[in-house]
């Protein structure tokens, strides 16, 4: 692959002979970033996991103590009173049938989609169209709830879902370049944590097996996977 000036001299300023710690990381991609924009700053974990079992899926929420750096557009399927809490909780679409229909007929200007249980029959049928893109409700991850108002402040918030994939990979935003390197670590350590929790007791041997961080078009830093606690105390130290 032919890469950039720009990308290949920040390339040259990563060890790939040495994993660095998450506040290092994150200071190293801030650092190299070639993008004119302020890129997302982006999370990719290998686990040691089999996700064709059922017991070893990796999926899940966290809300990010610093947010994401956008807000996300979210769309809501739910009708009468509680259409009215979402669009006061700040949804950017709400609606039933009419909101399928336009799905179907290719509209996904939207970034995730939460739906009250009464219509998940009728939600149901964009299944092919959602679950790919990961934008399909589940219960698991809060956004199939009766409870669509907090639903929503949660995802405007900053809550991001993960999902391990059929290779059990792992990716996550926590950011964007512009956040103070502070700020990236603490939502690093966040995911990190929840992530952890919910190791399925079926995986056997090391679960967290490589880490990355890098920024929308810039190159992989290698992180040790075996830094998951104090992040915080380290970065503190760091300054100090």
């Amino acid at each position: 692959m032919k890469r950039s000036k720009a990308y290949r001299a920040a390339a040259e300023q990563i060890d790939r002979n040495r994993l660095y710690s998450p506040a290092e990381a994150v200071a190293l991609a801030r650092k190299t970033s070639p993008a004119k924009f302020d890129p997302t700053v982006e999370v990719a974990l290998r686990l040691g996991v089999d996700p064709r079992k059922a017991d070893q899926m990796v999926r899940g929420t966290v809300n990010l103590p610093n947010g994401t750096g956008k807000t996300a557009r979210v769309l809501v399927f739910a009708t009468g009173d509680r259409a009215e809490e979402a669009r006061a909780a700040g949804a950017d679409y709400v609606g039933s049938d009419d909101l399928i229909e336009r799905i179907q007929g290719g509209f996904l200007d939207f970034d995730a989609v939460v739906a009250t249980p009464d219509l998940m029959g009728k939600v149901g049928r964009l299944g092919r169209i959602l679950g790919p893109r990961g934008l399909m409700p589940n219960p698991k991850t809060g956004t199939v709830t009766p409870n669509v108002g907090k639903a929503v402040t949660d995802i405007k918030g900053g809550k991001i879902e993960f999902r391990v994939d059929r290779h059990g990979n792992l990716h996550f935003i926590i950011g964007k370049a512009s956040f103070p390197d502070s700020a990236l670590v603490e939502n690093y350590a966040a995911a990190i944590d929840e992530i952890l929790r919910l190791k399925p007791s079926a995986a056997k041997g090391r679960y967290l097996k490589k880490a990355s961080i890098t920024t929308t078009m810039g190159p992989s830093i290698p992180v040790d996977p075996a830094k998951t606690r104090g992040l915080a105390e380290d970065m503190e130290a760091g300054a100090g």
